[in-house]
């Protein structure tokens, strides 16, 4: 009985359509357009795929490990490339042809990370990434440091500062300044020793000191320090390590404690630099008159300026 009263319905249900298709024979075209366009569509997603499926390979660029370089020293490692299928077709399928400056790429991490190395100096980034670092060392040179600050901000630049401790403790509001421009605050040791001859002891000393009193004036953990005059022996990058530091180095030295013309300064920097360079200056009055031509000149050749740790992050650059 039950069967009788489905098939009974369902009769009267498809009699039913079968009317109103008849009344209305516009809806069929209507849906054997739409069925139409379903599998055309469908039919160019599937030749897109595929084209961008074989392609894609072509694009991609491999990540590169961090590496422990017989000059260099620690290289930090650089992200690879890989087209993202799905958000590649996306921007392609109005066009519905393959455009490689539609290309849409997801970032691929590198299996070694500088942190996993072993303790070694850092003198530069990456080399093939187009940016730099100002690493500004300062023990003195206060009424410099206030000429530099407002260029700095104005160009939109980020620098690390490595500070001396005792200065520190002798010119708070002033290392507030440097902090609240943005820049990046890295230890400098306690009182300017030649870090190279000093026992594990006070080498330990220097680097806990500055730490400490940074931490009390500003606030932050040092992440990078800078051995004053570049002077340093392997105790001083291993315990620098074990206080959570990686030692920083320079591959462009402006020389400006001898206080050249800011044209000779600038030619030195400028003839140098390279991707990944780390440029040592300090708060002299050259430098000062020479940082607004050096951000100008370095962004004209495709550099961008940022922090150390800016630098040695492994995101790639790319063209936005």
């Amino acid at each position: 009985m039950k069967r009788t009263i489905v098939r009974v319905s369902v009769f009267f249900f498809l009699l039913l359509m079968s009317y109103q298709m008849m009344n209305r024979p516009y809806s069929q075209h209507y849906i054997d357009a739409m069925k139409k366009d379903a599998v055309t569509v469908a039919a160019q997603k599937d030749e897109l795929y595929q084209e961008l499926l074989q392609k894609a390979p072509e694009y991609e660029v491999k990540a590169q490990n961090a590496k422990i370089d017989q000059i260099w020293k620690a290289i930090p490692g650089y992200n690879g490339l890989k087209v993202n299928i799905e958000k590649s077709y996306k921007k392609m399928k109005r066009a519905g042809a393959f455009d490689e400056k539609l290309l849409v790429y997801d970032q691929v991490k590198p299996d070694v990370h500088l942190e996993s190395l072993k303790p070694e100096p850092i003198y530069r980034g990456h080399p093939d990434k187009p940016m730099v670092s100002f690493i500004i060392n300062v023990a003195w040179g206060n009424e410099y440091l206030q000429e530099m600050l407002p260029v700095l901000e104005k160009h939109r630049v980020k620098a690390t500062f490595f500070l001396e401790g005792r200065w520190v403790k002798h010119h708070s509001e002033l290392a507030k300044a440097i902090q609240n421009g943005g820049h990046e605050i890295g230890n400098h040791s306690y009182n300017h020793p030649d870090m190279s001859k000093l026992t594990r002891e006070r080498i330990s000393e220097q680097l806990r000191m500055t730490n400490e009193q940074i931490e009390e004036t500003l606030g932050v953990k040092p992440k990078w320090f800078a051995p004053p005059s570049g002077s340093f022996r392997k105790e001083v990058v291993d315990q620098a390590h074990k206080m959570g530091m990686g030692t920083i180095m320079w591959t462009v030295d402006t020389i400006d404690w001898q206080k050249p013309q800011p044209a000779v300064l600038q030619q030195r920097v400028l003839s140098k630099v390279h991707n990944g360079a780390m440029i040592l200056m300090h708060p002299t009055d050259p430098t000062a008159k020479s940082l607004a031509v050096l951000i100008q000149n370095l962004h004209e050749k495709g550099y961008q300026i940022g922090t150390v740790s800016q630098l040695m992050n492994e995101k790639r650059l790319v063209e936005e």
